[in-house]
């Protein structure tokens, strides 16, 4: 199991805190994601989702949920994802995601990422992570693909 999936774990034990403290804990490992200030709900296998809350901090000058926020709950809720996902032996960076912008994000968003999981099997270094984000009315706001280099871990020496 990956240090993400204990992490998960061990925060659920708390009592009505265990999303709260696992986003917290997350976002310190990539200080960066912590500006959305994303709030984990699902982390397995496969499937991953986070919520960026609507409030002032996360806005563009016309008060919705600015672009580049859903774009870093996205990579948020991927990497969360492939964290959990992907077999041991492997590991992965991105490389690059497509993205389009496809309704007004005025409500709090669901972030989620997904996969197949024949996707982690075998020698394909290519990975698309689906990713979309959701208004509470269920009308996608962001939808598209990150990228993923996914390769054999190098041998450790000694």
């Amino acid at each position: 199991m990956s240090k993400v999936a204990d992490l998960y774990n061990l925060a659920h034990a708390i009592p009505f805190v265990g999303d709260r403290a696992f986003s917290f804990a997350f976002s310190q490992q990539a200080p960066y994601f912590w500006s959305i200030r994303p709030l984990f709900t699902v982390i397995e296998p496969n499937h991953a989702e986070l919520v960026i809350k609507d409030r002032r901090r996360v806005h563009n000058h016309i008060g919705t949920v600015h672009a580049i926020a859903l774009c870093n709950g996205l990579e948020a809720v991927m990497g969360a994802l492939a964290e959990v996902t992907i077999p041991e032996n492997k590991r992965w960076i991105p490389k690059g995601m497509d993205i389009s912008y496809t309704a007004m994000a005025n409500t709090d968003i669901t972030c989620i990422a997904e996969t197949d999981p024949d996707q982690w099997a075998g020698d394909n270094p290519d990975l698309h992570v689906r990713v979309k984000g959701v208004r509470e009315d269920g009308t996608v706001v962001i939808e598209g693909v990150i990228k993923l280099w996914v390769t054999e871990k190098k041998a450790k020496k000694g």
